[in-house]
């Protein structure tokens, strides 16, 4: 630990931080959501006495937010564990990488659709089998088998530090998002971006908020099947201000989209770099403009009696992201990944270095992955006195 955080962490423990309505936001992006442990980490060593009463969470962000709400134990205890899920985690156990089960899943949905509809199996439910993440979750989240329960949660919703839960998914039926809600007070809304439910979220919740829209299966949730919360999120901070939270720390693991056109040589776009726009699209990061939206009704407000607020308040927010583009970074550890992997991604572009978004979002390999928190920490560190300003108000 350097000087500058020793003293800093010294300062926080002269004056107490107040976690009363802090909340901390989570938004996805597949295996790019372990910049935000790199994050987590450098304010847990930085800020000993930060704990946000409210945890929100969309597509792997929910993974985050789910064990750190789950956790037994101090802050900075989750955040480690959390660490190490990520340190530890590899492709394989993730998604099924044999040359076999990919090429039967692409044979399949291959003759399903040259056919009509004729040939192949009907009921394809996704491009990998993501089983293995769902046994590497119930492990790391103390899941209980069969009903996926995870006793944590209740267990820190009873200590009373942890006050809500919330972790979003896309229902693929209504075509709406939902945050599915597990906290001691009765929350349920239904507005104009989400709707809220109430429930004992499980591991099966978690899945269905990280299931990647074609490439993980959807998971059924009340007898309608669900997938990646990241689809239809058009404001990403609203579940958290329905919670009841007066200052948000959102964490974002994509940069802002650099201006000017691209430098690259203009040629035919693979499908690999569809892929990567239209996962770019369907994970189109809209923290900033929620930010900004709420901003302009804190200012409004301050500028009336507060008699006259009725049921708004003022709620400040500070949004992280990397400084510099992830989805770069993933080309370089691309010869890491499983052999099968690398084979149907070559099929599909992924030589091309249009295609890192894609790759950046399904590379789990450890280089990655340990670049990605290291670039988290070093963000993070780089901005802790404009962080902890804000956090203590």
């Amino acid at each position: 630990m350097d000087e500058k955080t020793t003293a800093r962490s010294e300062a926080s423990h002269r004056s107490v931080l107040d976690n009363e309505g802090q909340a901390l936001v989570l938004s996805g992006g597949g295996a790019r959501a372990a910049y935000q442990v790199g994050c987590l980490r450098a304010l847990a060593r930085s800020l000993p006495d930060y704990r946000p009463q409210i945890l929100t969470g969309v597509s792997a962000g929910a993974i985050n937010a789910t064990h750190l709400a789950a956790f037994q134990g101090s802050w900075q205890a989750s955040v480690e564990a959390l660490v190490r899920l990520w340190q530890a985690m590899r492709t394989e156990k993730v998604y099924r990488t044999g040359l076999g089960q990919l090429a039967g899943r692409m044979t399949h949905w291959g003759l399903h659709f040259v056919s009509g509809g004729r040939l192949g199996r009907k009921d394809i439910r996704g491009m990998v089998n993501n089983q293995p993440l769902r046994r590497y979750l119930r492990e790391h989240l103390s899941a209980q088998a069969g009903s996926g329960d995870i006793p944590g949660i209740d267990r820190n919703l009873a200590d009373g530090w942890l006050k809500a839960l919330a972790v979003v998914t896309t229902n693929y039926a209504s075509g709406r998002s939902e945050a599915w809600v597990d906290t001691l007070q009765e929350h349920i809304w239904s507005g104009s971006q989400v709707t809220a439910r109430q429930a004992s979220l499980t591991l099966e919740h978690v899945m269905a908020s990280a299931a990647l829209p074609f490439f993980f299966p959807s998971v059924k949730l009340q007898h309608q099947w669900h997938g990646d919360g990241g689809i239809r999120l058009a404001a990403p901070l609203s579940p958290a201000m329905r919670l009841g939270a007066t200052r948000i720390l959102a964490v974002s693991p994509r940069a802002k989209p650099e201006i000017g056109g691209s430098e690259l040589p203009t040629r035919y776009p693979s499908p690999g770099q569809v892929a990567g726009v239209m996962l770019n699209a369907v994970f189109l990061d809209l923290l900033d403009f929620d930010a900004l939206q709420m901003q302009r009704v804190n200012d409004l407000l301050r500028r009336i009696p507060q008699q006259q607020w009725g049921r708004q308040r003022p709620v400040e927010v500070m949004v992280l992201r990397p400084r510099q583009d992830l989805g770069k970074i993933a080309r370089q550890s691309q010869p890491q990944m499983p052999g099968g992997f690398r084979f149907f991604s070559g099929g599909f572009g992924g030589r091309d270095e249009p295609t890192a978004d894609a790759l950046s979002m399904v590379n789990f390999e450890p280089g990655y992955i340990g670049q990605l928190i290291e670039f988290g920490e070093q963000d993070t560190l780089a901005r802790m006195d404009e962080i902890e300003a804000f956090l203590r108000g």
